[in-house]
């Protein structure tokens, strides 16, 4: 079975308390040094462009963003593995173990406004009781969490600076797979580090991650990647990156700047996501299900399993076992590219939707409702 991981955690250090100092502290790091987190300092960034002459291609599109680019620290109390009397012949003795911990995790994270917004993963905020940033020329600030979506495993920090470096946010949907991809970020609490390599896919979905479809890509995305920004040869941020199959090489997934936009524009003005929903359970339409339901087995669609009661589906007359070959005129060749073409929409608006049922074809009009929070 392959494993997904989510790239944040770098280095955790349990901190136990200890009697008369005696106990000491519970490291655990991933097979990397204690000392690594520290090791990197950060660099003070460029007056100028080095000259072009013999320089990679990509040193440009890096000196672009890469300023943007933020360490986040987190620390959170925890209990402590030792539980919560891990020494109970002290008998709760005053200043005795207090059966918390205090963990620690890194991750990165991009500025996208010059007035202190920064967009990263959900999963690098979650839960964080303290939060630092650090930019690019050493200063560090104080991040508060402005808003954060499980869903689509985004979040937008926010510091007290202005005039800041902020990224330009590029295009994700004019990507295509073999085009470059470069990843900026803090693997393994080397801060600040680039790596290199090529879109591999576009709409992947994750088994267990968030609901959106993803970037893959070759470029090398490790533990202390999660909220870096996935970047082009212009410069400019095409994704968020969030996640990688543990076990596996070259293979990492960035959340789309299309998708973050959305979603960042909600959590900051209100701080979470309403997003519209259909109320239906879809599957992919094989050919074997295209051949019971009378269909060509070249039919591209999603395949409604079950519509749920009382949902805008179910009032609209949607049925199981209809198969939605386009939703408000975008084709929808599977169930993924119907949810992505679902949160396009507002709450309350009506999308069209092209159905073959019993081997006819017809026009199904939905109302969008808001998603329950089990959505």
């Amino acid at each position: 079975m392959v494993r997904l991981r989510y790239a944040q955690l770098v280095v955790i250090m349990v901190l136990v308390a200890a009697l008369g100092g005696g106990m000491g502290a519970v490291v655990s790091s991933y097979a990397v040094p204690h000392a690594v987190e520290a090791a990197t300092a950060p660099a003070a960034v460029p007056a100028a462009l080095p000259p072009s002459g013999m320089r990679s291609p990509f040193v440009a599109a890096v000196a672009r963003v890469r300023p943007a680019v933020v360490n986040i620290s987190t620390v959170q109390t925890v209990r402590s593995p030792l539980g919560d009397q891990p020494f109970p012949f002290f008998g709760g003795m005053p200043g005795g173990p207090s059966g918390r911990a205090q963990e620690k995790a890194i991750g990165s994270g991009v500025i996208v406004s010059r007035d202190g917004y920064i967009l990263t993963n959900a999963h690098v905020v979650e839960g964080a009781q303290q939060l630092t940033v650090t930019l690019l020329d050493g200063r560090t600030f104080k991040g508060t969490v402005v808003g954060a979506d499980a869903a689509t495993d985004l979040a937008v920090v926010r510091i007290p600076a202005n005039a800041l470096p902020a990224a330009p946010l590029g295009n994700s949907a004019s990507l295509e797979p073999g085009d470059w991809a470069i990843a900026i970020g803090n693997p393994y609490g080397l801060n600040f580090t680039v790596t290199v390599g090529v879109i591999s896919a576009m709409g992947r979905t994750l088994p267990g991650g968030p609901e959106e479809t993803f970037i893959q890509t070759d470029a090398p995305i490790n533990p202390g990647n999660s909220g870096g920004p996935l970047v082009d040869t212009q410069g400019q941020v095409v994704g968020i990156n969030s996640a990688k199959f543990e076990d596996a090489q070259g293979i990492g997934f960035s959340i789309p700047i299309d998708t973050a936009k959305g979603i960042m524009s909600q959590l900051i003005a209100t701080g979470h996501i309403t997003r519209p929903y259909l109320g239906v359970y879809l599957q992919p339409l094989t050919p074997d299900l295209a051949a019971m339901l009378h269909l060509s087995a070249d039919t591209k669609g999603a395949l409604v399993a079950e519509v749920a009661p009382n949902s805008p589906a179910a009032t609209a007359g949607l049925e199981r076992g209809d198969v939605i070959v386009e939703a408000g005129g975008d084709r929808t060749p599977d169930p993924s590219a119907l949810v992505t073409r679902v949160h396009q929409d507002k709450i309350g608006s009506k999308l069209p939707l092209l159905v073959l049922r019993q081997g006819r074809s017809m026009t199904v009009t939905v109302t969008l409702a808001e998603a329950p929070p089990a959505q």
